[in-house]
């Protein structure tokens, strides 16, 4: 498994952001709890992320209090430490000479720093890179939203899994997939894996390979023993990036899987090969 560097919040207007320099530590998580989150809107009020934000907070939000805010209400009160934010930003890693930029969903705390950088990253999850359009990850959101807040709860009873890469925390979970169909859009798959034959050659478990529409809809009706992928790359261009692979339960909203690669050669931007033989370990 590569390293994932931690996530740096440094937002100027547009909220952008590299990576990350400050790790939370256990009292952050313990803190949130008595916050106020204020989830950050586009400054596009006709922007699909604002309408799916709102009504998936509010279908799904149980964890604190919320407001919705904007990015200049968002620079006034991110010195308090009574709240916590959750914010779609742009992110680039550093020593990176693709300088490729994605979409995080992240969630992170107020406080004192002059530094946003410094700002505490309690989860940061990839929606998408960043020229790919909205409506890829959008519809995925209730389980995003769902997964920080069991994640916030995980962490503050289990703080010995702070690390840099946290996510990686989650690839125990692939020992669960048995018994659990693994929803696969064909486009998202490597070709030498693009097919129910070509799966069961390297993964024995439940595949069924489905349509974007199969996955929202397993997402809506919290589909049990459902397991969608949720990749983020460049799409169709040969653009150099990092490619994102996570499983996420449809119902559970868990994560079952976390990993990335560098889209080079026969490591095309796609769900590969190698990372069906992992998950069959």
């Amino acid at each position: 498994m590569k390293k994932l560097p931690t996530l740096l919040l440094l937002f100027l207007v547009s909220l952008t952001c590299v990576a990350q320099e400050h790790m939370p530590t256990h009292a952050d998580y313990l803190a949130f709890a008595k916050t106020k989150t204020l989830i950050v809107l586009d400054d596009n009020p006709m922007s699909e992320y604002n309408f799916r934000i709102k009504d998936v907070i509010k279908k799904n939000w149980t964890i604190t209090d919320y407001e919705f805010i904007s990015n200049k209400d968002f620079e006034q009160k991110r010195f308090n430490s009574q709240y916590s934010f959750i914010i779609n930003s742009i992110v680039t890693f550093n020593k990176d000479k693709t300088k490729a930029r994605y979409n995080f969903l992240s969630l992170v705390m107020g406080g004192k720093e002059k530094r946003i950088a410094n700002m505490p990253d309690l989860c940061s999850v990839p929606l998408s890179y960043k020229h790919v359009h909205e409506d890829v990850y959008s519809y995925k959101l209730p389980c995003f939203i769902r997964f920080m807040q069991k994640h916030v709860s995980l962490v503050s009873k289990n703080p010995q899994i702070i690390t840099e890469n946290v996510l990686k925390y989650y690839n125990k979970n692939a020992s669960l997939l048995q018994g659990k169909t693994l929803y696969l859009i064909k486009n998202e798959l490597q070709k030498e894996v693009n097919s129910i034959g070509k799966i069961r050659k390297v993964y024995s478990g439940k595949v069924k390979i489905v349509t974007k529409e199969d996955v929202e809809n397993a997402i809506d009706n919290k589909n049990k023993g459902v397991v969608f992928l949720h990749k983020v790359g460049p799409e169709n261009s040969k653009t150099k990036a990092r490619c994102f692979k996570i499983l996420v339960g449809a119902n559970d909203s868990d994560f079952y899987y976390f990993d990335y690669h560098m889209i080079r050669n026969k490591q095309t931007d796609s769900f590969l090969e190698k990372d069906f033989k992992r998950i069959a370990r």
